[in-house]
């Protein structure tokens, strides 16, 4: 991969627009730039009271061995989770990458979704091997860590809906393609789990959000309630990590259809058919509208479970839509949230967008993905350089459009993250004149959103991407050691 002050020489002998054109040039021409500091991201890590998180769980993180202990001077790090429901009657869903290359784990999880009818019960997760392109071993490894879990269940005394002897439990694997696990070390951690600080609370769910992590620089955890119609509280706890290989593209179970995993747990009582419709929708919206470099991942995966420990009526979609529609969009707002972590996080970027455009829902989320993905749209907010240029260039080259763009209805604008005035780049096809000084200015914040106006409808998509920088170079050429 080029580094980004080559991008931005390259990027600056190509086309530009506007009256910006001469400035832009002069600006990103210069291949003298340093490195950027990337600022600290510890802050996103926040405290969560106990009594915040959902009813019914059970959440360990620990280290087994899978990642090296490199500094022997901090304890090692975690690199396996255990999450589990206390209730018998669990619904889960799940969305899975719909790359080719599918990991070990994805596979044994779909097959575990479908066997037990959407009611897994238990999440295990090892970081520092993604498990995948490994094979018949790899398969047999993802099995056995399926197996040692459900042990771990039963030793609990929590019994299952089923008396079948499939196993209850999901798998996720997160680190290097194409490396086998250390099995053995694996299944003695998960032994050794019922020794660990297993809990219900903060401590318990950081640790196992600690285990998720590779290049990750915090733990992304979050947790939120919410009242329903009838004045119940339900509550939600959700973990995902990611910094790179970050472009999802995730579809229910089923046939084809660094890493993002995600778990979200709630004590909701939902059908499973309910649940993996309300996990389908919010995904599209969250983790489906995330980009950090364009990599879609052989692992990705999100999970949820409802385990109905809130005591509340079950909620399907085909008995109480309005039940169901409130769900939805709780579990979509929460999803969102978790999603915006790992772009903040995003691999040495420093810088977060969202792009909106205005068509049909299908072709603003096409022309907001393309325009987060493009490289040298990133290399020039890292730069912070107005070069709009390459905005619209990623917008012309987006295809297929069911409806194809007419270039004299778009308008481009900056929105600043401080609520000032919009700064206007583009109306209807012609080009403003640009204030360069505040537009640096507008750049330089971490928050920032790009406003793609089509002109051709009311229907709209959010994107959430960054930049690219130095540091995103140096981590990724280097990820293996």
């Amino acid at each position: 991969m080029a580094s980004a002050n080559l991008m931005r020489s390259l990027g600056a002998t190509t086309a530009t627009s506007g009256p910006s054109a001469t400035s832009a040039y002069l600006h990103t021409s210069s291949s003298t730039r340093s490195p950027k500091v990337t600022p600290s991201k510890v802050h996103h890590f926040k405290t969560i009271p106990d009594s915040s998180f959902p009813l019914g769980y059970l959440a360990t993180g620990l280290h087994c061995g899978v990642k090296k202990h490199k500094d022997t001077s901090a304890p090692p790090p975690n690199d396996l989770a255990i999450i589990l429901s206390t209730t018998h009657r669990t619904s889960s869903a799940a969305c899975f990458t719909l790359n080719a290359f599918k990991a070990a784990p994805v596979v044994v999880s779909t097959e575990v979704l479908a066997k037990t009818g959407g009611h897994a019960r238990a999440l295990v997760v090892n970081s520092g091997c993604a498990n995948a392109v490994t094979g018949r071993q790899g398969m047999q490894d993802a099995w056995a860590m399926a197996k040692a879990t459900d042990t771990l269940v039963s030793t609990y005394g929590y019994r299952t809906l089923s008396s079948s002897s499939e196993s209850h439990t999901l798998v996720m694997s997160t680190g290097v393609i194409g490396q086998l696990l250390p099995t053995s070390k694996v299944l003695d951690g998960i032994s050794n789990a019922a020794s660990s600080r297993v809990g219900s609370g903060f401590d318990a769910w950081t640790q196992a959000a600690k285990a998720f992590m590779t290049t990750d620089t915090f733990p992304k955890l979050r947790a939120k309630s919410y009242v329903d119609a009838k004045g119940n509280t339900i509550r939600f706890a959700g973990i995902d990590k990611g910094a790179g290989m970050i472009h999802p593209k995730m579809g229910p179970p089923g046939p084809p259809h660094a890493t993002l995993l995600g778990m979200i747990a709630t004590d909701a009582a939902i059908s499973p058919k309910s649940l993996q419709s309300a996990l389908t929708w919010a995904v599209e919206r969250s983790f489906n509208s995330i980009s950090v470099d364009g990599d879609m991942s052989t692992n990705d995966t999100i999970v949820c479970f409802a385990n109905g420990a809130s005591q509340t009526e079950e909620v399907d979609e085909s008995k109480d839509i309005e039940a169901y529609v409130k769900f939805r969009d709780e579990l979509t707002s929460f999803a969102v949230d978790l999603a915006k972590l790992v772009v903040l996080d995003g691999e040495g970027a420093t810088k977060f967008v969202t792009v909106t455009g205005a068509t049909s829902y299908e072709d603003a989320h096409k022309i907001a993905s393309t325009v987060s993905a493009s490289s040298l749209v990133k290399c020039a907010l890292y730069g912070e350089d107005a070069n709009w240029g390459r905005i619209l260039c990623a917008v012309g080259y987006t295809s297929p459009l069911s409806t194809p763009i007419n270039p004299t209805q778009i308008s481009l604008s900056f929105i600043p993250s401080d609520g000032s005035e919009h700064l206007k780049l583009l109306t209807k096809g012609e080009p403003e004149v640009v204030d360069e000084v505040r537009a640096k200015k507008i750049l330089e914040r971490d928050e920032l959103e790009i406003r793609i106006e089509l002109g051709l409808g009311k229907e709209s998509a959010q994107y959430y991407t960054c930049d690219l920088s130095h540091e995103y170079v140096t981590i990724n050429g280097d990820y293996r050691s």
